[in-house]
């Protein structure tokens, strides 16, 4: 998961929450190991991980369970010292882990698959060492071509509405190393193709933060007047979009993106936005807990390779 597409669940899991944040020894370190889980996130400094850490102690508490909360702090070795602990110790029945760079926990899940101590990881097994699914663990990710495939085909779907099927269309991409970068990139293209042939990419704008994206976007317009249509990668390149073409006086009847915060579902429903393919992280939460502790109850059980899952919200979707 990135960091960007993680704060679009953010506000819902803060909602699901059942108390501070708990350590990950101390007091509950004598809980019974069965229904005690560890929750590793990235660092709880990022409003996303934050929020998620709450959603997962108060759904795991209504389902019965503690669940305890490290906090590597984007640190990889103190995620693999913190994890190594507990599971070694025999103080966790399980792990959800959200890796800060998973080659560093491949001996540890190796570790946790001899002490029958399931995981939840993000990513694939070939990023931990491994080859295939295995027993006692499951992994997570969002499926990049499906969102890229979504976002393409939602705008050509506005462009043959809006637009009669031809505009002139201004690509956001993300930074180079973002997550799922080429896959969501090459899908959205083609998407967009097949779906409204008559659309031309006039320019490519890298998008961060909002601020920047909305200047950076601003003078792509410049250059381009008569660009009427934008493919957002993010919410906040959309948002920067958003921002662009009001500050030129320009209308924007095309714009597609991926995420889906609190503030681009309102833009979707205030016709700002035609489509965003808004990731699902109540369920996304809810599938990843579940699948963990059906492993715990037998870890001998191969576990799943699971997909973040995804919604094209339009603003006739009742959303």
């Amino acid at each position: 998961m990135t960091f960007a597409a993680l704060t679009a669940g953010s506000l819902f899991l803060a909602a699901c929450s059942s108390g501070g944040t708990q350590p990950a020894t101390g007091a509950a370190a004598g809980a019974d190991n069965t229904k005690t889980i560890v929750f590793s996130p990235l660092a709880l400094k990022i409003p996303a991980m934050k929020g998620l850490s709450e959603g997962v102690k108060g759904y795991g508490s209504s389902k019965g369970y503690t669940v305890l909360v490290q906090d590597p702090n984007l640190d990889p070795q103190k995620q693999l010292t913190d994890l190594k602990t507990v599971i070694e110790s025999g103080k966790a029945g399980g792990a959800w882990v959200i890796a800060v760079q998973p080659s560093a926990l491949s001996e540890l899940v190796k570790t946790a698959q001899a002490k029958k101590v399931p995981l939840v990881l993000n990513g694939v097994p070939e990023d931990y060492g491994l080859t295939g699914l295995q027993a006692g663990l499951t992994f997570a990710k969002i499926d990049y071509t499906a969102q890229g495939t979504a976002i393409g085909e939602s705008l050509g779907k506005c462009i043959n509405e809006k637009l009669g099927g031809t505009a002139k269309v201004i690509l956001t991409v993300s930074a180079a190393g973002t997550a799922g970068k080429a896959e969501v990139e090459k899908a959205q293209l083609d998407a967009l193709k097949a779906t409204a042939p008559g659309a031309e990419i006039v320019t490519e704008v890298i998008v961060g933060e909002r601020a920047k994206a909305q200047t950076d976007i601003g003078n792509a317009l410049q250059g381009n007047p008569d660009a009427k249509a934008v493919i957002g990668n993010n919410d906040e390149g959309a948002l920067g979009a958003v921002g662009a073409f009001a500050a030129a006086g320009k209308e924007l009847p095309c714009l597609a993106e991926t995420g889906g915060n609190d503030e681009v579902l309102q833009a979707v429903k205030d016709g700002k936005i035609y489509a965003s393919v808004a990731l699902q992280f109540e369920a996304d939460m809810v599938q990843s807990f579940d699948s963990l502790t059906a492993m715990m109850a037998d870890p001998t059980a191969q576990g799943q390779q699971l997909a973040t899952p995804q919604k094209v919200i339009t603003a006739g979707s009742g959303q």
